[in-house]
């Protein structure tokens, strides 16, 4: 089986994001380059992306901040993030349909989760479409139901998981 390498982002990989972003989401959803740039320019620390053999194939990026939920304009800039924020949300975890259902999402989550602990981060936050909620809660995450973010003209819901005290 191939190896899977989860490290941080790197500007030189912005094109592969930004086309694995592309496929991933509609257009109206979808981070433009600009934003995937600015993010990984704020905090890159909390920027992962996931390569086989060499190739990246997925990523998985968020921001801190000491709201409890979502808000729409967290995807337009990061003009919220603050370095010693409590939270962290997640933006997105793409990973490209070629290499979908094979261990890779959770692997980044995985990565994404254990990195936020050893920060001593409060809790994950992140939005999703219905279909995945099952995926997340699989991590311990909570459903909170129906969010305010209306990002994309879709329905999303609002998730949290607790994992520092």
């Amino acid at each position: 089986m191939n190896k899977l390498k989860i490290r941080n982002v790197l500007m030189e990989d912005l094109d592969y994001v930004s086309h694995i972003e592309a496929e991933c989401f509609p257009e109206a959803e979808a981070a433009p380059k600009s934003a995937l740039k600015e993010r990984l320019s704020v905090y890159p620390e909390g920027f992962f992306v996931a390569e086989l053999d060499g190739k990246i194939i997925g990523f998985i990026n968020g921001g801190l901040t000491n709201h409890n939920h979502i808000e729409d304009v967290f995807f337009e800039n990061m003009d919220f993030h603050m370095h010693d924020g409590k939270n962290i949300l997640i933006f997105g975890l793409d990973v490209h349909p070629q290499y979908q259902k094979n261990g890779y999402a959770q692997a980044l989550m995985e990565h994404f989760i254990d990195s936020a602990k050893k920060k001593g981060i409060k809790n994950i936050l992140l939005t999703c479409k219905e279909h995945l909620i099952t995926f997340y809660e699989q991590f311990g995450y909570i459903n909170e139901g129906v969010s305010k973010s209306v990002h994309g003209g879709a329905k999303w819901y609002d998730m949290y998981l607790k994992i520092n005290e």
